[in-house]
């Protein structure tokens, strides 16, 4: 693999299932260490930051990872665009779009991004992942696994990023 990759997994482990992001970007990064040694980077925090945008900068590809109560059946991966207006002052957050945005304008790289939203079902002050949550983590994991070792993320029908190329 000759392309920089970072999984940026962020949320709040002490609200249960909030901590779906970290609790992927630190299984990704033991595995990362095994199997990509200095290709693959992860990264945690409570939430994404405006100085984010700086350290994506480094990176040829960012699979950004949260929790979500989406309706959807375990996870999903989509590809995330440059957005200026989304960010949330009232959450004290920014979205990964804005970063990715801000990382274009400051630092004129624009990595690809993904955001891997993996189902939650519980939010309650109260560390640890419920029993499907941690089902979700484990099915989100192996895809996401599987396509780095196939070198290539698949997302949707008609996305792909070949992390084979620079």
């Amino acid at each position: 693999m000759n392309n920089k990759i970072l999984i940026y997994g962020y949320g709040n482990p002490g609200r249960r299932d909030d901590g779906l992001g970290i609790a992927f970007a630190d299984e990704m990064g033991k595995w990362a260490k095994k199997f990509f040694p200095g290709s693959i980077d992860t990264e945690t925090n409570y939430q994404l930051n405006i100085e984010d945008a700086e350290l994506i900068s480094h990176y040829d590809a960012v699979v950004f990872v949260d929790a979500s109560l989406e309706n959807m059946n375990s996870f999903a991966l989509t590809p995330i665009e440059p957005s200026p207006d989304t960010l949330e002052f009232t959450m004290h957050a920014v979205s990964p779009g804005y970063v990715i945005h801000l990382c274009h304008d400051l630092f004129q790289k624009k990595p690809k991004a993904y955001l891997m939203h993996i189902k939650g079902y519980e939010w309650n002050m109260q560390e640890g992942l419920t029993e499907q949550a941690s089902i979700n983590l484990k099915n989100a994991l192996s895809q996401l696994k599987n396509a780095l070792l196939n070198n290539y993320i698949v997302v949707g029908k008609n996305h792909i990023f070949d992390i084979s190329k620079n």
